[in-house]
């Protein structure tokens, strides 16, 4: 299996290991498997009895082919180890008659992110090896909250590798905050900016397409990588729990093989519910996949109206992962449904006037599998409290974007078959917004809500978010925007 480039211009092929330990393309495009794997009703039923770490392994060694199976199944199985994932990976619980919710958030850091950057680390370090590298790879990292957490914890002292990850300063909940700034290992730097999330992916895009910058930090033998979703070693394990998904509902009896389900993903980046498309096309029975946006609803737009446009009011809600006017992501949409030269068109639009248009045909193509919904906050902190009292399910105010979102979808489709409802975060990691949801008041200070809230519900806080509120910050720099280029070149230098 060889990767191309989503734009065209690097489009000779390079190997998955290739392709991981770059992060993005030279022509600044995202690395796309040449095909999609065809899947059928006999290869499901073996994957029925398997554990999720093999079936992980075997549904990976289908993209990753300069990867064993046997290296594959020896990561997944650390990564997805019962003592990182409790009580599972990736358990699912049921809502109500029909909906069921998909909970993602059971790793280290309590968010789904983990489900990826558990095996993505193990997947990076194979990749160096297997291209013979020698330099340090400094991974960068923008985050809207938890992706940098789940970076950070899954390359801290990793052999080979630095990583360095911006926030925005107010643009992440105070227990995203404590999480990243009290990280530990040697190799790990944080820091804050000025802006929001649309401004630390900039910036970072920016630094990765700096030919001049690239041959400065190869000097002082240091390359760089991403831990973000443009990266296809982060994108890859997540088709996995899609698929896995599915198998489990069809043991549990709620649905049987071949019938179709309906998925709603709480979506920014695009990266989440892309990985549930692609277990679509290789054959997965996915009807539609319902996209549920936060008041920042750049993607319902696109997907009613097939207009992109970025030049909008930006909006800090109570679910700042979900805070994105440039959904990175949608680019591999548009290669896989439209082709290399339509995709580079978009993305020159996109860079140069802030939106493009679809045309008729291939709006209706993008309907054919999705369909968008947003939440505003005053209906996000209705559903947090109508789910709470209705099913006693304590859901974050991401979650909550997603569960009104597959109301709205169910309701306006009757017959249209079951809803997996994709669960991304613990609502301890936003407790202040969850207690106001459910009370209508928080307490002054932020980090003393997941303790209120505990009292409260009489929901466990997970362990890993109990340890982190009791340490102390030890990243706290804060910068400008336009100072992340010499922040990356002070500490890619620093021994």
């Amino acid at each position: 299996m060889k990767y191309i480039s989503t734009r065209g211009k690097d489009n000779k092929g390079v190997s998955a290991a290739e392709a991981i330990k770059r992060g993005l393309a030279q022509d600044s495009g995202l690395y796309m498997p040449e095909n999609i794997p065809a899947l059928n009703e006999e290869y499901f039923k073996e994957l029925l009895p398997l554990s999720y770490p093999e079936r992980c392994a075997k549904i990976l060694s289908l993209f990753l082919t300069d990867y064993s199976y046997e290296e594959l199944l020896f990561d997944a199985e650390a990564a997805y180890s019962k003592e990182k994932f409790i009580p599972s990976a990736a358990p699912i619980s049921k809502l109500n008659e029909g909906e069921y919710m998909l909970e993602l958030w059971h790793g280290p850091t309590s968010a789904f992110k983990d489900m990826a950057l558990q095996i993505m680390p193990r997947l990076f370090a194979r990749a160096l090896k297997k291209c013979g590298e020698e330099r340090t790879a400094l991974i960068l990292v923008a985050t809207s909250g938890d992706t940098g957490k789940a970076a950070l914890e899954g390359y801290k002292n990793v052999e080979g590798t630095k990583i360095k990850v911006f926030y925005p300063i107010d643009g992440v909940s105070s227990v995203q905050k404590r999480q990243m700034q009290s990280q530990d290992g040697d190799n790990v730097s944080v820091v804050g900016i000025v802006g929001n999330f649309d401004d630390a992916q900039t910036g970072v895009k920016n630094i990765f397409a700096d030919e001049s910058f690239r041959c400065e930090l190869d000097s002082n033998g240091t390359f760089l990588s991403s831990a973000n979703s443009i990266n296809w070693g982060r994108l890859v394990p997540q088709i996995v729990y899609y698929i896995s998904a599915y198998l489990d509902l069809c043991k549990s009896g709620a649905i049987s093989l071949g019938d179709r389900l309906n998925v709603c993903v709480p979506t920014g980046n695009f990266g989440n519910i892309f990985a549930g498309y692609i277990a679509k096309l290789m054959g997965l029975p996915i009807g539609k996949l319902v996209c549920a946006s936060n008041k920042n609803n750049v993607l319902t737009d696109f997907l009613s109206k097939g207009i992109y446009d970025k030049n909008r009011t930006f909006h800090t809600t109570m679910s700042p992962s979900m805070d994105i006017l440039i959904s990175s992501n949608l680019e591999r949409l548009l290669y896989v449904m439209f082709g290399t030269e339509k995709c580079a068109e978009y993305m020159r639009k996109l860079g140069a006037e802030g939106k493009y248009q679809l045309s008729k045909e291939e709006l209706a193509k993008v309907q054919e599998s999705f369909v968008g919904f947003y939440t505003d906050e005053d209906e996000c902190r209705e559903c947090i409290k109508r789910t709470q009292n209705s099913t006693r399910h304590l859901i974050d105010t991401h979650t909550s974007v997603a569960v009104a979102a597959a109301e709205r979808f169910m309701n306006e489709n009757k017959e249209s078959g079951a809803m997996l409802v994709v669960s991304t975060a613990s609502p301890y990691k936003f407790a202040g917004d969850v207690l106001l949801s459910l009370t209508g008041s928080k307490p002054e200070c932020d980090l003393d809500a997941p303790a209120l809230l505990e009292e409260l519900t009489g929901v466990a806080m997970p362990e890993p978010l109990r340890r982190v509120l009791s340490r102390e910050p030890r990243h706290t720099e804060v910068i400008e925007k336009g100072d992340m280029r010499s922040a990356v070149l002070e500490f890619a230098l620093k021994k």
